[in-house]
């Protein structure tokens, strides 16, 4: 069956996490993605466990199935040439250089346009370019920080703390995707190409400050920023009993009410504090205190049979090797494994998204550094002779 990117060929000039991760969402919807790699490989192939002695990490392993690779060095002439004529032959362009490398380098969106004038050229960049931040380098950690994220862990820690998962590159790389299928929406309709930013600062402002704008949504401001529930010190997962963990939720005031009911409290049900969702969030610290002294003595088990019938939300606190076991992921078949031709047998999370006409799938594994290099060159209208002239000097790579 079709996938819904069908036809459409995206050049990736990406490395880490954000480009990488978005191009293979845009694969996974069947789009061909042609990874174009500077003669060393992406950074992230040597990151993480390797299963031998190769270039293929596990982080980039997870970051780059469903993709092509060639490997260029655009350094040089004949590199920039083969780059230009692929690009002749893009739909997208998406890249994570800063805006200044990627104009030196000669790539800019007036550059690419004019080889390919409906093309769709997208840039991941750490700072919008027109701001005074616009030529700073980013990784996730300083956008953690610049965005607020890391300051809100002060409230629980005492101190800022950055998040232990890379949030800013893959929440950045979801708007890259929805940003590019946006653009090639409008070039469907009106033929036309045009040049995409996504900064992850500006993305990552709006992410958080979607709740937390709070006080400050109005002018003149009516209170401070920060949605009070979720900075409240006792919002964090239960201990039970055996010492165990559960996320539970008595939030709407039917869950409250169930909740108590079932927990043999009704004086909390009846506390003013209590009474209603309104008064609860103004006393969130207490009411959250509250329940985890109720949850703390029944067993997690216990609390799972009592409360599994009902409408509170509440669910068991996964460790990370536990999601590989998740009886819902497993049964669902969302971890699915593959035979990689040089790293054995891997596993692979399936694309979280279900079409009922066309299916995202994984079509291909993570490629060698390089392994298409002599393929996706002669599409792009090269020689053989060029390109052997180019692989005698080291211009181009294939697998050794």
């Amino acid at each position: 069956m079709p996938s819904p990117l069908d036809g459409i060929r995206i050049v990736e000039m990406t490395s880490v996490v954000l480009g990488p991760y978005a191009c293979q969402m845009l694969g996974d919807l069947g789009a061909d993605v042609i990874k174009v790699e500077p003669l060393e490989g992406d950074t992230n192939r040597n990151l993480g466990p390797h299963s031998n002695n190769s270039d293929m990490g596990s982080l980039y392993l997870t970051c780059n199935r469903n993709k092509r690779s060639i490997a260029l060095d655009l350094k040089s002439d004949d590199g920039k040439a083969a780059l230009r004529e692929l690009l002749k032959t893009a739909d997208v362009l998406i890249h994570n250089f800063r805006p200044q490398a990627i104009d030196r380098l000669g790539f800019s969106y007036d550059n690419v346009k004019a080889l390919k004038p409906d093309i769709v050229y997208c840039g991941a960049y750490g700072y919008a370019k027109n701001g005074p931040y616009g030529e700073k380098g980013a990784l996730d950690d300083s956008i953690q920080a610049a965005s607020g994220i890391a300051m809100l862990q002060s409230m629980v820690e005492g101190e800022p703390r950055y998040l232990p998962t890379i949030v800013a590159d893959k929440t950045t790389a979801l708007m890259v995707v929805q940003a590019v299928m946006a653009a090639l929406f409008h070039r469907e309709r009106s033929g036309e190409g045009q040049e995409v930013e996504v900064p992850m600062f500006e993305t990552m402002a709006s992410y958080v400050m979607t709740e937390h704008l709070w006080g400050k949504t109005f002018e003149p401001n009516i209170g401070e920023a920060g949605y009070v529930r979720l900075m409240a010190k006792h919002r964090r997962p239960y201990k039970t009993k055996d010492g165990l963990y559960l996320a539970v939720l008595p939030y709407w005031d039917n869950h409250w009410n169930t909740f108590c009911e079932l927990a043999e409290r009704p004086d909390l049900a009846e506390d003013p504090r209590f009474l209603n969702m309104r008064l609860r969030l103004q006393n969130i610290n207490e009411s959250y205190k509250a329940t985890g002294e109720i949850i703390i003595t029944k067993t997690r088990q216990e609390w799972l049979d009592l409360l599994g019938n009902t409408k509170v939300p509440m669910m068991v606190v996964n460790t990370l090797d536990g999601l590989v076991e998740d009886p819902h992921l497993v049964e669902t078949g969302f971890w699915q494994e593959f035979d990689h031709p040089t790293e054995g047998r891997v596993r692979m999370s399936s694309p979280p998204m279900n079409f009922s006409k066309t299916p995202a799938e994984i079509r291909k594994l993570a490629p060698r550094l390089g392994e298409n290099s002599v393929e996706v060159l002669k599409e792009a209208g090269l020689a053989d002779a060029t390109i052997d002239a180019m692989l005698a000097a080291g211009t181009v790579k294939v697998p050794s």
